[in-house]
C-alpha cells in the first residue's frame, strides 16, 4: 500500500485560549432524523423509556428511571432543551429487542476499577444515592481504595460540569434525562449515566436490615425492575454474598468482567511454542541457514510464521534425532529467524553455580542474561526455580559482568495469615520479614562456592548483600531506576495499575525482571484474569525487548512437587 504524500503546507497552530477547551460536539453527522418523533426532538439525549410510551408529539425528555412522573409533566415542551445545540444520538449497538440494558452499579466495582463508568460500550449505567455516599465514605486516605474513590468523583464531576455548560435549564433535568458518558472523551462509551433523583417504591423482605447499603442497592434494582418492566436491568458486583442475595430475590446479577485480560486463563501465553513433528520436511527445502559466532541461525517461511511471536522459545524434540531449542528474533512479512540458545544445562555455563535442570529453565536463563532483553516475566508453581535463577543471573551481571549497578527487590506485602502489626526498623528492616525467599535463595548460592572457605564465603555473602536494596512498594512513585536490575516478586498479587507504576520506573540500562505463580493469588478481588501479571504477560508478548516463560517442572523437591500435584 503506497504511503499518502506529504503535506504540502505548514499547519494552523491552536490558540492558547483553546487548549482547555472541550472538544465541540460534531453535530452535522450526529443530527439524524428519529423515525416517529420531531425533528425538532432529534438532538435530545437517549433516555430510559417509561412503562408507557409517550406521543411522538411529546417534545420533553423523560425523566430519570426512578419513580415514574405524572402525565402533564411529561408531556409539557421544554424550549429551553430543545434550544441547545448538543450532539443527537448515536448509532447504539442494542441488543437483539433493540434496547440496551441498565446496570446498576455497586460501589466496589468503582472501588475496583475507577474508569469502570466506561467499559459497558452503549449500555447505559446507573448510580443510586447510596453508591455516591459509600464513595464519599472512602475518598480519605492514602490506600488505592482511596485513590480510587476519588478519581471515581472526578470523573463524575467532570461529566455533571460538561453537561451544564451545554445551556440546559437546570443540572437537574439533565441528570434526568442522562449524561452523555462519551462527553469528557472516551469514545468507547456510548451510553448514558443515570442518577437517582426520584424516590423509588423500595420494597425488600422484612429480613433484610433496611438501613444497610447492600439492601438498599437491591432495593433499587427492585424498583427500576419493577418501574421500568420493559428495561433489562442488572446489578454489577465484586461481591460475592451481594450477587447471591440479588439472585435469591429473583434479581438478575453479574460480576465485573471488563477488568479480566483474559476470559479464560489457559489462553495465557506461555512464551514456549512445540514445532510439528514434519518440520524439517515441510520447511528443510525453503529455509536458509548461517552460522554467526556460537550460534546458528535460520530463516523459515510457511504457514507456521504467523503463529511466532518475536522473543518466543521454540523447540523440536524427537527420537534418534538432535533437539533443537531456538528463539524467535524476527519476524518480517510471512518469513522468520530463529535463533539457537545457549545451553544453560551444562556445567561449563553455569550462572553463578546455577545450572538449568530442564527445558523451561533454559528458556528462562536465557532471556534473564540476554542485555538486549529489559523485560522479563516468569510465571510457574512453587518450586519450579523462578527467584534462584533470577537471582542468580541478577548477580553474574552485577559483580561478574557489571552491566548493572544493584539488584532492586520488591514485592506486595499481602499477609496470607493474619496480619502480625507493625514492624520495628527502617525500610530495609520492615521489608526483611517479607523477603526470606530473597534470604533463602541466597544461602544457596553461596553453597554453591566450594573453593573460596569459610572466610571467604563470608565476605562473598557480605559483598552480596551490599549490592542487594530492598525496596517497598509504597514509596515507587516518582522514582526512576538507572542501570538497575529490578526483580519484583510475588507480582500476581499486583492489579494492573501497580503493575504499570513499577514498570515505568525503569530507566535507561534496567532490566525489570516479574516473578509471580497465579495460583497463589492473595489480594482482594484479585483473580487469575485480573491480576497484573497477566496483564503485563499479554500486553508485552511480541515486543522485541521482552519475553516470558512458563515454567512447568518444579525442581524444589520430590516432596514439594508431589505437594503440589495432590494438595
Amino acid at each position: 500500500m503506497p504511503l499518502p504524500k506529504p503535506p504540502s503546507k505548514k499547519g494552523d497552530l491552536l490558540p492558547t485560549t483553546e487548549l482547555d477547551m472541550p472538544a465541540r460536539p460534531r453535530a452535522a453527522k450526529r443530527q439524524q432524523p428519529v423515525p416517529g418523533a420531531a425533528a425538532s426532538t432529534a438532538g435530545l439525549a437517549v433516555m430510559i423509556d417509561p412503562p408507557a410510551p409517550a406521543p411522538a408529539s411529546a417534545a420533553a425528555r423523560e425523566p430519570l428511571p426512578g419513580k415514574p412522573s405524572p402525565p402533564e409533566a411529561t408531556a409539557r415542551p421544554a424550549p429551553a432543551a430543545a434550544a441547545r445545540p448538543g450532539p443527537s444520538p448515536r448509532g447504539r449497538h442494542t441488543r437483539a429487542d433493540g434496547r440496551a440494558r441498565l446496570f446498576v452499579l455497586d460501589t466496589n466495582v468503582l472501588l475496583h476499577d475507577p474508569m469502570s463508568l466506561f467499559r459497558f460500550e452503549e449500555h447505559d449505567i446507573f448510580l443510586p444515592m447510596i453508591t455516591l455516599e459509600e464513595l464519599d465514605n472512602h475518598k480519605k486516605g492514602l490506600s488505592e481504595v482511596a485513590r480510587n474513590a476519588r478519581q471515581v468523583s472526578r470523573e463524575l464531576d467532570a461529566l455533571a460540569r460538561l453537561q451544564d455548560r451545554q445551556g440546559q435549564s437546570t443540572l437537574k433535568a439533565d441528570l434526568k434525562a442522562g449524561i452523555d458518558l462519551a462527553m469528557t472523551g472516551h469514545r468507547e462509551a456510548r451510553g448514558r449515566l443515570f442518577f437517582q433523583t426520584d424516590p423509588l417504591d423500595l420494597r425488600l423482605p422484612a429480613g433484610l436490615p433496611q438501613g444497610k447499603a447492600d439492601n438498599q442497592i437491591l432495593a433499587v434494582v427492585q424498583g427500576l425492575r419493577e418501574a421500568y418492566a420493559e428495561r433489562d436491568v442488572v446489578l454489577v458486583s465484586k461481591d460475592i454474598n451481594m450477587r447471591i442475595k440479588a439472585r435469591a430475590l429473583g434479581l438478575p446479577a453479574e460480576d465485573y468482567y471488563n477488568d479480566r485480560t483474559l476470559e479464560d486463563d489457559d489462553l495465557l501465553y506461555t512464551g514456549v511454542m512445540p514445532l510439528p513433528a514434519d518440520f524439517w520436511e515441510r520447511h528443510g527445502k525453503t529455509m536458509e541457514s548461517w552460522v554467526q559466532g556460537s550460534h546458528t541461525y535460520y530463516r523459515i517461511s510457511g504457514p507456521l510464521v504467523p503463529a511466532l511471536l518475536v522473543n518466543q522459545f521454540v523447540y523440536l524434540e524427537s527420537p534418534g534425532a538432535a533437539p533443537l531449542y531456538a528463539r524467535v528474533i524476527e519476524i518480517t512479512g510471512r518469513s522468520a529467524v530463529l535463533k539457537t540458545l545457549r545451553d544453560y544445562t551444562h556445567g561449563k555455563n553455569a550462572v553463578w553455580g546455577v545450572t538449568a535442570r530442564n527445558r523451561e529453565q533454559n528458556f528462562a536463563l536465557n532471556l534473564l542474561m540476554d542485555p538486549e532483553c529489559d523485560f522479563v516475566t516468569l510465571a510457574g508453581t512453587a518450586g519450579t526455580g523462578k527467584t534462584l535463577m533470577t537471582l542468580a543471573a541478577g548477580l553474574a551481571q552485577v559483580l561478574d559482568e557489571r552491566r548493572y549497578s544493584e539488584i532492586i527487590v520488591t514485592r506486595v506485602t499481602v499477609p496470607v495469615g493474619e496480619d502480625i502489626g507493625f514492624l520495628p526498623g527502617d525500610e530495609q528492616e520492615k521489608m526483611g520479614p517479607w523477603m526470606g525467599a530473597l534470604d533463602d535463595n541466597l544461602e544457596v548460592l553461596a553453597r554453591t562456592d566450594t573453593s573460596a572457605g569459610e572466610w571467604g564465603r563470608a565476605a562473598t555473602n557480605d559483598l552480596v548483600r551490599s549490592k542487594i536494596k530492598i525496596k517497598s512498594l509504597n514509596f515507587m512513585r516518582g522514582r526512576t531506576f538507572l542501570a538497575k536490575y529490578v526483580i519484583i516478586d510475588e507480582a500476581q498479587n499486583l492489579t494492573p495499575k501497580q503493575m504499570k507504576t513499577l514498570v515505568t520506573r525503569a530507566g535507561p540500562g534496567t532490566k525489570i525482571v516479574c516473578l509471580g505463580n497465579l495460583g497463589q493469588i492473595d489480594t482482594p478481588y484479585l483473580t487469575e484474569g485480573s491480576s497484573g501479571l497477566t496483564y503485563a504477560v499479554d500486553r508485552f508478548k511480541g515486543w522485541p525487548h521482552g519475553g516470558h516463560v512458563t515454567l512447568a517442572r518444579g525442581e524444589r523437591s520430590r516432596l514439594a512437587d508431589y505437594a503440589s500435584d495432590v494438595l
